[in-house]
């Protein structure tokens, strides 16, 4: 695993502390902003992306989109197709399908173009078979009381998972986290006091220090326990 991820770092420059891979359930993934960076140090000429109408269906938010990546002014270009509908994506980006499209095609396109044979983040659909962790099935566990809020706030499972789309954060990395910071074996352990409190940290760290943040989810990934 570290062997890979050391080619990756001398081959693509690219960086776990800026969000560029991830580590899934043991396997290595670039990040959309990885494959731009990458575009960028390679100095792309530019991108095109197109909705393809006749394979959209926007009554059932189904979106098709075509990417094209020119690495230089005068290339043929690379092509990338991404698909995207409310049964492959989380439920925190319903009704943004076309932009996931979007996104999905820009980063097989990159892929393509640059010889990353990495499968991205954003391909992975929210119920596809591929190792990726399901925030929502990760925090499953956490007790019912700690999950519903008395004052109309979304429930502490729902916020711990908009935490991790919307910083690219491991689920699994989080969850040990979690646990470590309240002190258990398990987060179904911890009072919801303690849930709370998590939650609260993670979001400004994930603001104020994401690089700072994603080291220290990493270090649980080599089974250390790093107390806050």
């Amino acid at each position: 695993m570290m062997e890979q991820l050391k080619f990756l770092t001398m081959k693509y420059w690219v960086s776990v502390a800026a969000g560029d891979v991830q580590l899934l359930n043991g396997n290595w993934y670039v990040t959309h902003s990885g494959l731009v960076g990458i575009a960028h140090r390679k100095r792309c000429s530019g991108i095109r992306t197109a909705v393809e109408k006749s394979l959209s269906d926007p009554t059932a938010h189904r979106w098709v989109c075509k990417a094209t990546v020119y690495r230089s002014a005068g290339s043929k270009g690379f092509v990338g197709y991404g698909d995207a509908e409310p049964s492959n994506v989380s439920p925190l980006v319903r009704g943004a399908e076309m932009r996931v499209a979007e996104t999905r095609a820009v980063n097989r396109a990159l892929r393509r173009a640059y010889g990353i044979g990495l499968c991205s983040v954003e391909e992975l659909g929210y119920f596809s078979s591929r190792p990726e962790p399901s925030p929502g099935n990760a925090f499953a566990s956490l007790r019912s009381n700690g999950n519903r809020s008395g004052n109309g706030q979304p429930r502490l499972r729902d916020r711990l998972c908009l935490l991790i789309r919307q910083h690219q954060l491991d689920p699994t990395l989080v969850k040990r986290y979690a646990a470590d910071f309240c002190g258990t074996q398990e987060l179904r352990e911890a009072s919801r006091e303690l849930v709370e409190s998590f939650v609260a940290t993670l979001a400004q760290q994930a603001v104020a220090n994401r690089d700072g943040l994603i080291c220290k989810l990493n270090s649980y990934g080599h089974g250390e326990a790093v107390r806050s």
